[in-house]
């Protein structure tokens, strides 16, 4: 069977030499491996306990138009959320579009002129930047008399608590956390280390807002950031809780009086949950998350594989080939524009999707510097899916992410590898 699988990979551009190292990089994986399935196993049977609870049936699957009045596989869908995610009540809609939009929802219906979101994990990703005003845009927060402050993790990585504790003051009502890392180099948090930062703000003002960004985490680990303390977890649908099924939206979970915000903003004042069409997207949503934690794994396993392959060429790799792992992102550290465009080359070539396609930089929205993107995606954009991206700045870093499978993320570390081989950029080890 290995003799076939190497033909295979032969016939798809994949130098021997190349397979050959990719597969003994693989073998020393395989107690990992074993922890990961058994984490997906438990968040697998918590998913569809909460279904079988929750009485999910085949009504639930249908959708509705116009104003989406009564539409019960909604409310299901939001049921399923909550549940899971262990919050009072949740808000999951086609209407909010991605998780950028999401995050942007959650701040501006909780928050009123002249208070303050102080984020504690260093600055956001980009993305959120021209939400708050940071960078200057049209219709920011700050526009409406919200302010902005901030506080970095120290170097290793962790919670600045003196330097919280000191910029917490009247004007702060919410506290955000960005449990991964974005295009930082930083280590992603825990769900237990975002826990000890929750406890640590709430016994200074148990008042504050806490709301954890918890893009690419969801399932990564047993337990979310809801299940610490957080009074809102927000998130995308075309990430990790969709499945990869999603076409499109978003998530914000927590305490019922923060949701109802939520939903006055999104819809308008009076109407709250009770509009909004599914379109026809309950299915996908369901299914997605019931297929949400196999897919997960398929997509950590990925991420580690392609850090122990690139460690051992030499390459800075965060987080590193040894550590737990707390969301799907894997980093690494090129310091050379052509070697995180062939990365992105050889990603984009292994995509079912537009592998004909070469991937350019280009001038992105949101972003303050050219992106690179590879996603030759089912859903455009959809980062659960085998893609990678980086900003064409320094440390050159290539984030990696997604594999609805795991021998299709294989697959694309791989043809990554290959791509920087044959341009030169890296020297394949010979194997004994």
């Amino acid at each position: 069977m290995m003799d076939q699988l190497k033909n295979y990979y032969k016939e798809m551009g994949v130098d021997e030499k190349v397979f050959d190292y990719a597969q003994e990089v693989e073998k020393g994986l395989k107690d990992r491996f074993e922890t990961l399935d058994a984490i997906a196993q438990l968040n697998q049977i918590k998913v569809l306990n909460a279904m079988q609870k929750h009485q999910i049936a085949e009504m639930h699957l249908g959708g509705t138009t116009g104003y989406g009045y009564n539409d019960s596989g909604r409310e299901a869908v939001e049921a399923l959320y909550a549940d899971v995610f262990g919050t009072e009540d949740a808000l999951v809609r086609p209407q909010i579009t991605c998780g950028t939009h999401a995050l942007g929802l959650a701040l501006s219906a909780n928050l009123r002129p002249g208070d303050e979101i102080l984020a504690i994990s260093g600055k956001p990703y980009d993305t959120l930047e021209e939400v708050i005003g940071i960078r200057e845009s049209k219709g920011s927060l700050k526009e409406y008399g919200i302010t902005y402050a901030q506080v970095d993790l120290l170097e290793d990585g962790s919670f600045d608590l003196e330097g919280i504790k000191n910029a917490i003051n009247d004007k702060t009502k919410l506290i955000h956390i960005q449990r991964s890392k974005g295009y930082a180099t930083r280590p992603t948090l825990s769900v237990d280390v975002i826990g000890e930062a929750i406890a640590f703000v709430k016994e200074i003002n148990k008042d504050l807002i806490v709301m954890v960004d918890n893009c690419y985490g969801e399932f990564v680990e047993e337990k979310e950031p809801s299940e610490v303390g957080a009074d809102m977890i927000v998130g995308s649908l075309i990430k990790n809780p969709g499945g990869g099924l999603a076409p499109i939206g978003g998530y914000i979970c927590g305490r019922s009086d923060l949701i109802e915000q939520c939903a006055y903003r999104l819809t308008t004042p009076g109407l709250g949950k009770e509009v909004g069409a599914s379109l026809g997207v309950n299915r996908q949503f369901i299914q997605g998350f019931f297929m949400a934690p196999t897919v997960v794994n398929a997509a950590v396993k990925g991420a580690i594989f392609a850090a122990n392959l690139y460690e051992k060429l030499g390459f800075k790799v965060i987080p590193d080939g040894k550590e737990d792992r707390h969301d799907i992102i894997q980093a690494v550290e090129f310091h050379d524009p052509e070697k995180l465009i062939a990365f992105c080359e050889g990603i984009q070539k292994a995509s079912p999707i537009d592998s004909h396609v070469t991937p350019i930089p280009w001038d992105m929205p949101g972003y303050d510097s050219q992106v690179i993107m590879a996603a030759g995606t089912f859903v455009s954009g959809a980062s659960i899916e085998l893609s990678a991206d980086g900003p064409m700045k320094e440390p050159y870093a290539v984030y990696f992410q997604g594999g609805l499978t795991y021998p299709h993320a294989k697959y694309g570390i791989i043809m990554s590898l290959q791509r920087m081989a044959e341009k030169g950029l890296v020297e394949i080890p010979e194997i004994s």
